[in-house]
């Protein structure tokens, strides 16, 4: 297993797209180890920065999603986010 990649924390956008940048070959090295010893994860770095606001959709959901916020004139994140919230208000007064 690779050893984890220290990511500085930045004094402004600009530094941060300059490492990401200047720093591209090395990540892409880990990413290309981390697939060859089977360590890499599906929300791997969402999880090590405390993003877990995150809810997987199968492909065929996405798809389906997209042709419906398509038709309601929103982006299908949005779309998605309002049927989770219209779901879980019916949940709760249920």
């Amino acid at each position: 297993m690779a050893t984890r990649r220290l990511i500085p924390k930045f004094e402004s956008e600009a530094d941060e797209a300059r490492w990401w940048f200047e720093h591209a070959d090395e990540l892409m090295d880990d990413f290309d180890a981390a697939a060859a010893d089977g360590t890499l994860g599906h929300g791997t770095v969402a999880r090590r920065f405390g993003l877990t606001n995150i809810v997987e959709l199968k492909s065929n959901d996405v798809d389906l999603a997209r042709e419906l916020a398509a038709r309601h004139g929103v982006e299908y994140q949005t779309y998605v986010q309002n049927l989770v919230h219209e779901a879980l208000v019916l949940a709760k007064a249920s």
